[in-house]
């Protein structure tokens, strides 16, 4: 495998390093004068021009419309009248997320002309927040796999070795924020999409609870409530800011009421161990088998972990996930059954692949949704009962490094043979269980490929989980390092 080159993020010195600073730092200067918004979009056009063409990251582009709203974000600055931490800050929309201006295909031909009437509510709160959104970025056909490849746009690849993928569904959002197209990312997370990604490319990757990031005016849902909007950042800062501005409660979501309700007040618990937090670290899911790299990197991590001063145990997860299992591929093949009966139009066009998954779908009882709609709920009780007793968990974000960017999973790990989900044991549960997780790098593999931790915690628990990433982050020597793509020392 090819050793690949990375290189310290610096503070940008002129224009040509424009691309690599971090949202904070554009918002600081763009308040000191320093940087225009305008300068910062004609840097980021540039790069997205220097690599997207190896990338396939960014499958949809508004550079016009880019350029006129950093023109109106500089005069917002101009008048010290920023209308947010975000206000000209540039990033990327995953192409499942409804934007009114540009088509979302969802990955698949039969969507390729459709564009919505208006924004889905995270992008229009994204506008509001006066971000510059640059385009739409690729992902698997209706975002259900664990790599990015589809029939309309082709495979993204995986800025750290362009043979590989970036994971995916997320996979365009990781690969264009991880070679310095944007800063942040806006990406979405129904079984681990954002988190996998994320620790494939050396970003921080969050879901956030289910109903934290309020949604309306999206796509049909595939994944019964699982799928929530998250961000992809190269710190947890940025993360977090991009989070704080998309996050609150909407009328038309009334999940959103629970997760605002939810994160006031913090339980005592969690008040009188602010500083000393009980950390359960699992490393591995039923026997799954785990690369040997990544679960020594992540073995190797809770020592930070603990010298920050919270009590780090190792064991199992005290939970049965077994129904997971039969559970998750049902979810699909039902969800796509019910798209193409509510849209006839875009079985049409689509792959086989999910033709076959919708005929499945179509064949299944009533009574097996039922019961794993019963089996969730559950879950997510004996979740109340877990964090009762760890105020954290912690595990490797994927059992796999990244695989040849035109395969859909990789079928060996750890010398073991596995199906479809093996790479992504980790994550799909937390998604059923609706909690908050957060991806963080660990100490890139002997061929220096990106690989992370995800930490868990309760519902509602959001800002806990950030806390602890930016404690975390700060006291680690793996916060964002550049893929040599697009420099100069390119290998």
């Amino acid at each position: 495998m090819k050793r690949v080159t990375y290189h310290l993020e610096e503070p940008a010195t002129g224009q040509a390093d424009v691309w690599r600073l971090s949202a904070a730092q554009l918002h600081r200067q763009y308040l000191e004068g320093m940087l225009t918004p305008r300068a910062v979009a004609d840097a980021c056009l540039a790069r997205l021009d220097a690599v997207n063409p190896q990338l396939n990251a960014v499958i949809a582009r508004r550079d016009e419309a880019f350029l006129r709203d950093a023109d109106a974000s500089a005069e917002r600055y101009a008048r010290g009248q920023p209308l947010s931490p975000l206000d000209g800050v540039p990033v990327s929309i995953k192409d499942n997320l409804q934007t009114g201006d540009l088509p979302t295909t969802w990955g698949s031909p039969a969507l390729r002309q459709h564009v919505a009437d208006n924004d889905e509510l995270p992008v229009a709160r994204l506008r509001a927040a006066g971000a510059l959104i640059i385009g739409k970025t690729n992902l698997p056909e209706f975002a259900l796999e664990g790599y990015t490849d589809n029939s309309l746009f082709g495979a993204t690849v995986n800025p750290w070795d362009l043979a590989l993928t970036p994971g995916g569904s997320s996979g365009g959002a990781v690969a264009s924020v991880a070679a310095g197209v944007t800063p942040i990312a806006l990406g979405t997370d129904g079984g681990g999409s954002i988190r996998r990604p994320a620790s494939h490319c050396g970003l921080v990757g969050f879901k956030p609870s289910i109903g934290s990031i309020a949604r309306d005016g999206g796509l049909p849902s595939l994944l019964l409530d699982f799928e929530v909007a998250g961000p992809l950042a190269r710190s947890v800062i940025d993360a977090r800011t991009l989070f704080n501005v998309l996050r609150g409660p909407h009328p038309n979501d009334r999940r959103s009421y629970a997760a605002e309700s939810a994160k006031t007040p913090v339980p005592e618990a969690c008040e009188s161990r602010a500083t000393s937090l009980r950390i359960l670290y699992v490393p591995t899911l039923d026997n799954a088998p785990v690369d040997f790299r990544i679960a020594t990197r992540c073995h190797d991590a809770m020592a930070t972990l603990r010298e920050l001063g919270h009590d780090v145990q190792q064991g199992e997860l005290p939970l049965d996930l077994s129904f997971m299992t039969q559970a998750w591929p049902v979810i699909g093949q039902v969800g796509l059954a019910r798209l193409f009966q509510r849209h006839p139009q875009w079985r049409e066009a689509c792959s086989t692949k999910y033709l076959d998954m919708a005929e499945q779908g179509s064949r299944h009882e009533a009574s097996l949704l039922w019961q794993i709609i019963e089996d969730v709920e559950a879950l997510r009780r004996d979740c109340v009962d877990l964090f009762s007793e760890y105020d954290i968990l912690i595990t490797p974000a994927t059992a796999a490094l990244p695989w040849p960017a035109g395969e859909a999973f990789p079928p060996i790990i750890a010398g073991q043979p596995v199906g479809p989900r093996g790479h992504a044991v980790f994550t799909a549960w937390v998604n059923a269980a609706g909690l908050p997780a957060l991806a963080v790098p660990v100490a890139p593999s002997p061929e220096g490929l990106p690989m992370g931790i995800q930490m868990i915690s309760r519902y509602g628990a959001d800002d806990l989980l950030l806390d602890l990433g930016e404690a975390y982050e700060a006291a680690s020597p793996w916060a964002h390092r550049w893929p040599s793509i697009g420099t100069t020392s390119a290998q």
